[in-house]
């Protein structure tokens, strides 16, 4: 899955009455393109945690009209839980999930947190990252003194809101949000061969940022340690950005390091595993497995599953899938219950139903294109045989970071598949983006027109239709000639027992862009704009050119290794 995607985590202050819980999640499950995906209602609290994730536009529209529906809903001054709040919606946060780097997320928490002061009235504070002063990072601080301090606390010069009225009803109604941009948190939970409590907290005080108390002589029983001011002294665990506490779990009759850890860029979820695991291990104890308490990024679980690759030395350039699995066994995910990848991974949670041509069976892709159907056609069967040649030069470069008496070479092979597989990723795309680019041409010739500013318009969607129905297939030609590159560089260092199937590589590589440039070519006589029309044939012309002089080249050196 590509492009941005930002996850929102409000929390309202409603956990026991289902008819309004149900009217604020509708909000989100009315507005297009964001993606619920879990509800938490706690009933002692008297709070539900609502989970959604999508196009940061959507996401921060559900947020909006969320938000809306919670202050009409809930009457704060009638809220009573065991959780501090401090509005109907008491936190919103805001976090980059992918395609998104956080600066871009505080932006999008300062739109939201604008448009709820400005049109709700109802106070904002930003907090974590998004914070304006130093002393409003932390959430608990804008909290302090809750619901109930509010109306005073808003008139107080340190916290004067970032946003919204200071009006008394308005307060006493609704109460106030905290908006911000803050690290995606892993609730992340390990699994020990022990029963005991006391040996699981001595490692999670071992590994937690927070550490532990100091003492005298580093003894468990010693003198604790106090600063001049008579503060306690603690010394720091061995990680960053990691909260843990030991506890046992009656249903599985082991103890567990229980973990959120907060900023997983900076200590992502394997560099945890491991230092678990050598902590257990010097107190004579066993890791047996993990679990997700929740979801978990994509790009998570594929560095985790890189991590573990390298330390075996083998090639990272493997499908998507399989990277994923060596994380998952790795790790023990499933040692509790099964890892669903489809369930516990937030991108392929929230991906199309819709079936995609390269998820059909070879089979159905066959029939899907012998039907009396124009496409898929002769683009998207190009990039199909592009990204073939792609997948046989990948699967040539992981047969030789294997080759016994090669080892020492791995890396540079396991360098060439993951090129390979980012050609096979780009084409496997464009294998559905020419059938989408054909139909787009299609349904804008059927806009119906009725005035002549009608048809101008609908003559613009059928233009720029067309000119995306010709930069497609251009594509499948750049990147099946750049797949070229990695084709005749194993020719010359590739396993030789591989030869031929390089050979068949380049054949797929040729054929991919001389059918991409017969599309180009058919497209782009309804294209009116002459300018870019010249462009793009030279550009087609030189690529053909081009393919059919290193299509030569690379034949005659795989027939001379195969006649050696």
């Amino acid at each position: 899955m590509s492009g941005k995607l930002m996850e929102c985590v409000p929390n309202i202050s409603e956990g026991r009455d289902k008819e309004i819980i149900q009217q604020i999640v509708n909000e989100v499950q009315n507005t297009n393109g964001a993606n619920l995906l879990d509800v938490d209602p706690g009933y002692a609290t008297n709070r539900t945690v609502i989970t959604f994730v999508g196009h940061p536009d959507a996401v921060i529209e559900a947020a909006f009209k969320l938000i809306k529906k919670a202050s009409e809903l809930i009457n704060m001054n009638q809220h009573n839980g065991e959780h501090p709040r401090m509005g109907a919606t008491d936190v919103c946060p805001l976090i980059p999930v992918s395609g998104m780097d956080m600066q871009e997320v505080v932006k999008y928490s300062k739109t939201l947190g604008s448009r709820v002061g400005k049109e709700l009235k109802i106070p904002v504070y930003l907090y974590e990252y998004s914070a304006s002063k130093k002393h409003r990072r932390n959430l608990a601080n804008i909290r302090q003194g809750e619901y109930e301090g509010l109306t005073n606390k808003v008139n107080e010069s340190k916290w004067i809101p970032d946003y919204g009225s200071r009006d008394s009803e308005i307060i006493k109604k609704c109460g106030a949000t905290a908006i911000g941009a803050r690290d995606f948190l892993i609730a992340y939970n390990i699994n020990l061969n022990t029963t005991s409590t006391r040996r699981a907290n001595a490692i999670a005080f071992d590994i937690r940022e927070k550490g532990r108390i100091a003492r005298k002589n580093n003894k468990l029983t010693g003198e604790i340690l106090k600063d001049k001011d008579g503060n306690t002294i603690w010394k720091p665990g061995s990680l960053k950005h990691v909260k843990a506490i030991g506890w046992y779990i009656e249903e599985y009759g082991v103890t567990q390091i229980s973990m959120n850890l907060t900023n997983i860029n900076k200590t992502p979820i394997h560099v945890v595993f491991d230092e678990v695991c050598k902590k257990a291990n010097q107190r004579g104890v066993r890791v047996t497995g993990s679990e997700l308490v929740g979801l978990i990024p994509l790009n998570s679980m594929l560095e985790a599953g890189k991590y573990f690759l390298k330390k075996q030395k083998r090639s990272l350039g493997i499908a998507e899938n399989e990277i994923i699995k060596i994380a998952q066994k790795t790790m023990g995910l499933d040692e509790i219950e099964p890892f669903n990848p489809n369930k516990k991974i937030i991108e392929y949670k929230i991906k199309e139903k819709r079936k995609k041509l390269c998820q059909l069976s070879l089979t159905e892709f066959l029939q899907e294109t012998a039907s009396e159907s124009p496409a898929p056609g002769g683009g998207s069967i190009s990039a199909y045989i592009g990204g073939l040649g792609a997948a046989l030069a990948t699967m040539v470069a992981n047969l030789s970071s294997h080759k016994r008496g090669w080892d020492d070479k791995w890396e540079e092979y396991s360098i060439i598949a993951e090129s390979g597989q980012k050609y096979i990723q780009k084409l496997e795309d464009l294998v559905d983006k020419d059938t989408e680019a054909f139909n787009a041409i299609l349904d804008a010739f059927r806009i119906k027109t009725n005035t002549k500013e009608d048809e101008t318009l609908k003559q613009k969607k059928i233009q720029n239709a067309t000119l995306n129905a010709i930069n497609i297939p251009l594509s499948i030609m750049e990147t099946s000639f750049q797949s070229m590159s990695i084709i005749e560089t194993l020719v010359n260092i590739g396993n030789p027992n591989s030869v031929s199937d390089v050979g068949v590589a380049v054949l797929c590589a040729r054929s991919a862009i001389i059918g991409g440039y017969l599309n180009v070519m058919i497209n782009i006589k309804d294209y009116d704009n002459e300018d870019k029309k010249r462009a793009i044939i030279k550009k087609a012309n030189k690529l053909k050119e081009d393919t059919i002089k290193k299509e030569t080249k690379i034949l005659k050196n795989v027939l001379q290794v195969i006649n050696k």
